[in-house]
């Protein structure tokens, strides 16, 4: 039996990058998904690739987004890979809304569907994976704005939540993954290595052959997998091209 058959997984931020790999993967291994995501016309191509699969279009950050997520499926496997571009400017010349750009959505959006968890729209042993970044321990370059600390709160946030989880008897278990390398061909990965390599003065090709160990959002796909289908214990795991890994 394929290790998520008769599970539901629900992918917010399911229709590019990471959270289409995600999706992917899941539906390799025999799950009933739901990928949710703002732009309609990805999810109506990714729905037309990859038959069986469920779309819904909204804002992830919207007041009501989760309890219309959880009633379009009730996931089993809730996996939270929204997240906006990082900021790509010198502090001096970002305003709060530029800087705050990532925890207005990224944080905001896991908050939202963190708290519908806890309060009770999740069944006990229902899993919530929560994608953080590598950015999250080095904090980014100065270009970044507040997108270090917002992943970040990522990982808090589902320490927190597991605890509270526990504390209740809930039976959930939270997870924040971080992929550690800024990853080529996806849109935050594009437009982080863009930025950096504008700022440092070098060019894009020169800064990803200075990277090693770099994980593919296949890889990060395989980690979602391997975190909701084992009993391995902790709430914050790092993937990198040689694998998943405990973060400290």
């Amino acid at each position: 039996m394929k290790s998520l058959q008769n599970q539901n997984v629900v992918v917010v931020g399911g229709s590019r990058g990471v959270g289409r790999s995600i999706v992917e993967a899941a539906l390799g291994e025999g799950a009933t998904v739901l990928a949710v995501a703002r732009g309609a016309a990805d999810l109506k191509q990714l729905a037309w690739e990859r038959p069986g699969l469920r779309t819904l279009s909204l804002d992830a950050t919207a007041e009501t987004a989760p309890e219309a997520v959880f009633d379009a499926l009730a996931p089993d496997v809730l996996v939270l890979s929204a997240g906006a571009l990082a900021p790509s400017a010198p502090i001096q010349e970002q305003s709060w809304e530029v800087f705050s750009t990532n925890w207005e959505m990224d944080v905001k959006a896991s908050f939202l569907f963190c708290r519908a968890a806890l309060q009770g729209r999740l069944q006990p042993g229902s899993r919530v994976v929560l994608i953080s970044s590598g950015g999250a321990f080095s904090g980014g370059p100065p270009n970044c704005g507040g997108y270090g600390g917002a992943k970040r709160m990522q990982i808090f946030l589902a320490g927190h939540c597991q605890k509270e989880s526990d504390r209740q008897g809930l039976g959930l278990r939270f997870i924040a993954l971080s992929p550690v390398r800024i990853m080529p061909g996806t849109g935050v990965g594009d437009r982080g290595i863009a930025g950096i390599s504008a700022y440092m003065g070098i060019r894009p090709a020169d800064f990803l052959a200075s990277m090693s160990d770099m994980q593919t959002p296949a890889d990060v796909a395989r980690a979602v997998v391997a975190l909701a289908t084992d009993q391995t214990q902790g709430s914050s795991f790092s993937v990198s091209g040689s694998g998943l890994a405990a973060a400290a």
